[in-house]
């Protein structure tokens, strides 16, 4: 009877994580569904914990149990509560790497599993596993482990404790571990259960040191692709936990986890004009690519405005139109903006926000960065929607974005970022791009647009910046 209550309880879960998903897609039910998919997966635990059976003996250890999920809990709302805006594409990536931890120990916990229940030494391993059982843990190991260690790096990558390592014959050498982590697996799976451990250790071994090898030479712009793409990994290795378990409930979150990071890796290319092996080989923002394109900068002069003289121009406009980047995120500075949009509304200013596909850290960060500051989705532009409005545009107001706006991209052939498909900001009558310097961007190279005639820079920090606009717009 348990068996079959337990089932309904993981189709339920199943359900919920679909129509979550669904949910997610409109940021006016995304809470709501995010909080319908966790309902489920809580049901799902809880179901596993009281209700499971195997032979008739249930899971037991409750006391273990129920310690780890406490301490969990605890962990997860604290860092939650604590993390800063800034830091939250780091936190996806880590969170990523504990559930391809997760997928990968399950894995390795089967295959002592069928170790110990195994034939003498003397036998072969293969006369113990099933070849598809065999499958699901070593696919499960192997993503998992990559999708961990390749996360830790992304996670120490955009927290700046480690920087981009490339060297001669980088990508000969991944191919190699790679060649050998999937020789090993195989001979693993046929050879005398006497060496089968060290042999599936080493490949453990191997995973861990691929994942190193596969996301260290990438560079920061490209970090948002990677963190959707390992992300897929890790719901792959969930998928397989899945299959070893035959639970319904995990095989099909891994599936729908794998399927949309794979699908919103896709996109995140396409939004660059880049396919996923010249992200992957290409070191675009890495060491490779900080010099300038065609080795020489724009040529040109800057132009610097004032805070007032911005505030005047933006304030005697029609439409002003705000690109969120990287830089108002580092500022804290979501919540001024909602505040100077609203100024600007005072005042008979229509006002919306150019948002592009990888602006920002991680998938999203700008739409989430502004819905903390709960501006409205009504303003909010995709790429291709606020190219179109730019020409009829009074003002562009540039925050901190920098190769997301950068002409070079349809201009310059030689440019590393040539063939991305970027927010068209000099099509307005005029752009203010509000920076800390000159320096370049995650891309490494001068961006065209601040020497072009339009284009005016309003330097400094961008909350402090903001906060003297709103105080000019209320002054005049």
């Amino acid at each position: 009877m348990g068996v079959s209550i337990l089932s309904i309880f993981y189709l339920f879960a199943a359900v919920t994580y679909i129509l979550g998903l669904k949910m997610l897609s409109k940021p006016s039910t995304a809470r709501a569904g995010n909080l319908i998919a966790a309902g489920g997966m809580i049901i799902a635990i809880f179901g596993t914990i009281f209700l499971y059976e195997d032979h008739g003996k249930k899971l037991g250890n409750y006391g273990w149990i129920f310690s780890a999920i406490a301490i969990g809990i605890v962990i997860g709302t604290v860092t939650a509560k604590k993390i800063k805006m800034t830091a939250m594409p780091e936190l996806v990536s880590f969170f990523n790497g504990m559930g391809g931890a997760c997928a990968s120990l399950i894995s390795i916990v089967e295959f002592d599993y069928l170790v110990r229940a195994g034939n003498p030494a003397e036998t072969y391993f293969s006369d113990v596993a099933h070849p598809g059982h065999y499958l699901a843990i070593i696919a499960g190991t192997i993503i998992g482990s990559v999708s961990f260690a390749g996360s830790m790096i992304a996670w120490g990558k955009l927290n700046g404790s480690i920087k981009d390592i490339v060297f001669k014959g980088q990508h000969l050498v991944n191919m190699v571990v790679l060649l050998l982590l999937l020789g090993l697996s195989i001979y693993t799976y046929h050879s005398p259960t006497a060496q089968v451990r060290i042999l599936f250790y080493s490949t453990v071994a191997l995973a861990l040191i691929y994942g190193v090898f596969f996301v260290m030479p990438i560079g920061g712009a490209d970090m948002p692709v990677v963190i959707s793409l390992l992300n897929s990994f890790t719901g792959v290795a969930a998928a397989c936990g899945g299959f070893l378990y035959n639970n319904k409930a995990m095989l099909t979150g891994g599936i729908l986890v794998g399927a949309a990071g794979t699908l919103l890796t896709v996109l995140m290319c396409q939004a660059m004009n880049r396919s996923l092996v010249n992200v992957l080989i290409g070191n675009f923002g890495g060491g490779q690519s900080k010099a300038v394109a065609g080795g020489k900068g724009p040529q040109g002069s800057v132009k610097e405005i004032s805070v007032s003289d911005a505030a005047m121009v933006m304030g005697y406009s029609k439409k002003v139109m705000i690109v969120p980047g990287y830089g108002l995120a580092v500022a804290q500075a979501q919540h001024t903006c909602h505040d100077l949009e609203k100024a600007l509304d005072e005042r008979g200013v229509e006002v919306k926000y150019a948002i592009h596909p990888v602006a920002g850290r991680m998938p999203g960060h700008m739409n989430v960065l502004l819905a903390e500051a709960d501006v409205s989705y009504d303003k909010l532009l995709e790429m291709d929607q606020a190219n179109q409005e730019f020409k009829d545009t009074d003002v562009v107001l540039v925050l901190g974005a920098n190769d997301v706006v950068n002409p070079a991209a349809k201009n310059d052939p030689s440019s590393p970022i040539y063939g991305m498909p970027v927010l068209e900001v000099e099509q307005a009558k005029t752009v203010i791009v509000n920076k800390r310097s000159m320096k370049p961007g995650y891309a490494g190279i001068e961006n065209e647009l601040f020497f072009h005639p339009k284009t005016s820079m309003l330097f400094g920090d961008a909350k402090k910046v903001l906060q003297e606009l709103l105080q000019e717009l209320k002054n005049a």
